[in-house]
């Protein structure tokens, strides 16, 4: 990861519904309706976060009907949430790392 890549990722996850929405997707995909609960905050404000975080290369989505879905697109954002002591960290090897891997 060169120094502008680790900049835009830092960036994006200082924001804390941005970290908790990323932290929330290290388990897996999930769709908006289960993510917007979690963060406290309302649906267009979620959306908007979401999709800062979409166009800076670190999440990706899929249209399912009416329902969107978001997934970790840059996996190295498993490795700063390991390298924080988050406690989903250990769960990390077992979930998205191992797609990381795939990839």
């Amino acid at each position: 990861m060169n120094e502008k890549e680790a900049i835009k990722i830092l960036k994006a996850l200082s924001d804390g519904t941005r970290l908790k929405i990323v932290e929330f997707l290290l388990d897996g995909e999930k769709c908006v309706c289960e993510i917007t609960p979690l963060t406290k905050r309302t649906q267009s404000t979620v959306s908007i976060q979401l999709g800062k975080l979409e166009n800076l290369g670190i999440l990706e989505s899929r249209r399912e009907g009416k329902k969107i879905f978001y997934r970790l697109k840059d996996y190295r954002v498993c490795d700063i949430f390991k390298a924080l002591g988050f406690p989903k960290g250990k769960k990390l090897k077992n979930s998205c790392c191992m797609e990381c891997v795939k990839k």
